[in-house]
């Protein structure tokens, strides 16, 4: 499954994450697109979230995303 984002947001906890880990936007925004979803979490809420897998690299990158898939909106949880 893929994640259809039309625009993308990010929460605080992710934005500090990437900052310490020195992750672009650009890089976890890409990962969602290329990047496989491990695990579902369809009860979340607001919306169902999915826990996706990517790669920097050699380095695996593991990015949470809830989506809001009426709105086609993707918030990075973390």
């Amino acid at each position: 499954m893929k994640l259809d984002c039309k625009e993308t947001k990010f929460s605080a906890h992710a934005i500090l994450r990437m900052f310490e880990r020195q992750i672009s936007k650009n890089v976890v925004i890409k990962g969602i697109q290329t990047g496989e979803v491990i695990a579902e979490y369809l009860d979340d809420k607001p919306y169902p979230s999915f826990l996706i897998l990517s790669w920097m690299g050699i380095q695996p990158l593991h990015i949470i995303v809830a989506f809001d898939e009426g709105a086609k909106l993707c918030v990075v949880v973390t």
